[in-house]
């Protein structure tokens, strides 16, 4: 049972959603190969080499420099025919959402998306050896969790909701680097590739950071989310919220964390008086370490803290700032 993890690149820099992949491809089993596709991508096949898999297949095109759905269909397209894995795993980030649904129907296979687990020993599909797993994904604003077994000939296509798997888990190994030229035509590439879209010049991608620091309606106010703000910045964190302070218009709504939001995985999480409702901690339970503050001792949130203070923000956090500014 190989697995192909396709990884994410831009401009020579890896998505770490990428080692997320990795890890559920790792719990899978089997033979692991990963690919990374772009022009020039020697240091980040390099980077990737230090996962425990079989190889790393770095797949270069000149007409691969910039992304484009078409260009990445293409090269991938081929090296999935040419590896013949049973699955292939992607990151669920919004480049993978652009192209991966794509390169599935290019292949006539069968896809799921944004998955949160992957089990070994599901109910057989009695169409092959990849109806062996089953995918577990949130329905409903994550209020329900669904195991999914996928039908039809492998290989099968599943994307892992940033924040599922630890990228810390990733079992470490020195693979080899196998260089595979691209078979691109770019006369049939019909995009343009553009400057990645951004909805503001302060726009902040919340997967990539290592520390966020979240409020929520404890917060009262928005004179007081500079409070937040202190705190973040005497953590070199970024600021967050759930839905309901980014839907009041005191932060942006690309701020926001949540079903409806962004999903996080970051190393430390601190929720100030955020409750802990299923449709923001699904946004964030992947955090490796969660701190939460809030006065009231029943909130939902302390069961998925690994450190609860339950307490006025309003006095713990002033505290906190001047013990890590002194």
């Amino acid at each position: 049972m190989s697995v192909l993890v396709i990884a994410e690149q831009r401009g020579g820099t890896l998505n770490r959603a990428t080692w997320e992949a990795i890890a559920a491809a790792q719990q899978a089993g089997g033979p692991l190969r990963v690919a990374v596709a772009g022009d020039a991508v020697d240091g980040v096949a390099g980077e990737l080499a230090a996962a425990d898999c079989e190889r790393v297949i770095a797949v270069e095109h000149q007409a691969l420099r910039e992304y484009t759905a078409d260009g990445f269909v293409l090269a991938l397209s081929a090296v999935i025919e040419q590896e013949q894995p049973a699955l292939v795993f992607l990151p669920h980030t919004y480049q993978t959402r652009d192209f991966a649904p794509r390169l599935a129907a290019r292949l006539d296979r069968a896809m799921i998306t944004d998955c949160t687990a992957v089990k070994v020993g599901g109910p057989s599909t009695g169409s092959g050896q990849a109806g062996a797993f089953a995918f577990t994904r949130p329905m409903f604003q994550g209020k329900v969790a669904a195991d999914v077994v996928l039908d039809g000939p492998a290989p099968h296509f599943a994307t892992f909701q940033i924040g599922a798997f630890r990228a810390d888990a990733v079992k470490k190994g020195s693979a080899p680097v196998r260089s595979a030229a691209a078979a691109v035509d770019a006369s049939q590439i019909r995009q343009k590739a553009e400057e990645p879209f951004r909805e503001a010049k302060q726009a902040v991608d919340l997967s990539q950071a290592e520390r966020i620091v979240s409020v929520g309606r404890g917060i009262k106010g928005q004179e007081h989310i500079q409070i937040a703000q202190q705190l973040a910045e005497a953590l070199g964190a970024e600021v967050a919220a759930s839905r309901p302070i980014c839907d009041a218009g005191w932060l942006p709504m690309e701020r926001q964390i949540g079903s409806s939001g962004q999903t996080v995985a970051p190393k430390l999480y601190v929720a100030l008086g955020i409750s802990g409702a299923i449709q923001h901690v699904v946004g964030m339970k992947g955090a490796r370490t969660i701190v939460a503050i809030n006065k009231d001792a029943d909130a939902p949130i302390f069961e998925i803290a690994d450190y609860g203070i339950v307490g006025d923000l309003f006095e713990i956090v002033p505290a906190m700032v001047a013990a890590l500014k002194g």
